[in-house]
């Protein structure tokens, strides 16, 4: 892509820049098709800050499977460049040029992280969840209020800021528990059940001490310890997965220790995954539904999904299916034209 850098000097496939800064022996620039031939190779760009998880090692791995070169940026390590151009650079050498470009944005690092995707995007980089998506998924409020907006089923929540609002609010909301949660947040992280008006009060006072926003969201009785998560690739239900959180504890993240089991979702379930991930624009996500007593909502949309529980529970090649994905980013070649 035009300004990101040029291409002569670049990390090595899943590694940082060698210290010499060249290409290694043995990748080769990748090649655009022509016409009739087979997919050519593509140099895949990964932006992560974990780069041994799990997921990152399992998506750079189905990358080299179908052929391609995959490249893991830590994504605190770039360098964003504008002036005559934009330019981008890596440990301060300058970036490969990517046919497409998968972020995973933790929401740590949310800020630059998304600099960043826009920094590629203007590069011409394309981007299976791109910026606007993520940043539209990463607040939960703004996902909520896109999701309503398109007609969409989601817990009643409420977002407010001075401390006598608070209690006609959750009154509203059916009384307590209630669930408290920061605008950002993963696996869990800032996730509150307050299971009195008195506990929901001094939990938010601490937190808009902290200068933290906070949502407070009706308790769903239905769903207690458990949701189900549906992956949806490319506007499309991959796989999904129950899962029911430890006995001690009402959050039903995989990372908080909660068990997991495949799932077949009904007609609506599945409509409702595809629908949310279409709104919020993102190619992969994470889609978190919880069972009401009027039918499935869409709790929370994740555009940074953990593939571990999934593949785990369905037993699924998801790593896979990503970077098939990512394949349709490839810009469709010019078709030859015959001279007269």
């Amino acid at each position: 892509p035009a300004g990101s850098g040029g291409a002569g000097r670049c990390p090595r496939p899943e590694t940082a820049l060698p210290q010499d800064g060249k290409r290694p022996t043995g990748v080769a620039p990748c090649q655009r098709n022509r016409v009739g031939q087979n997919p050519a190779p593509m140099r895949l760009g990964l932006l992560s800050t974990a780069a041994d998880s799990y997921s990152t090692r399992r998506l750079a791995e189905a990358a080299r499977s179908l052929g391609h070169e995959p490249y893991i940026l830590d994504t605190l390590r770039i360098e964003l460049e504008v002036g005559a151009r934009i330019g981008l650079r890596y440990r301060g050498l300058p970036c490969p040029e990517f046919d497409a470009l998968l972020p995973r944005i933790g929401p740590s690092i949310s800020r630059y992280g998304l600099a960043a995707v826009r920094h590629f995007e203007a590069a011409g980089v394309p981007c299976i969840n791109g910026s606007e998506a993520i940043a539209s998924s990463r607040d939960k409020l703004r996902a909520l209020q896109k999701l309503c907006a398109a007609g969409l089923p989601v817990p009643e929540t409420a977002f407010v800021r001075e401390r006598e609002q608070l209690r006609p609010t959750i009154e509203r909301l059916g009384g307590p528990p209630v669930i408290l949660k920061l605008l950002e947040g993963t696996q869990g992280v800032g996730v509150i059940l307050a299971e009195s008006l008195a506990a929901a009060e001094a939990t938010v006072e601490a937190l808009h001490q902290a200068r933290q926003a906070v949502l407070v969201q009706r308790f769903i009785h239905h769903s207690r310890g458990r949701d189900i998560r549906a992956f949806v690739i490319g506007g499309r239900l991959f796989a999904a997965m129950r899962r029911e959180a430890k006995a001690d504890e009402f959050r039903s993240n995989i990372h908080r220790g909660a068990a997991a089991r495949p799932l077949e979702l009904d007609p609506r379930q599945r409509q409702l995954a595809e629908r949310a991930a279409q709104v919020l624009g993102l190619g992969v996500a994470g889609v978190d539904l919880l069972e009401g007593p009027d039918g499935p909502l869409i709790n929370e949309v994740n555009s940074s999904p953990g593939l571990e529980g999934i593949e785990t529970a369905s037993g699924r090649d998801v790593a896979a299916a990503v970077v098939r994905e990512l394949e349709s980013l490839r810009p469709a070649p010019t078709p030859l034209t015959r001279a007269t």
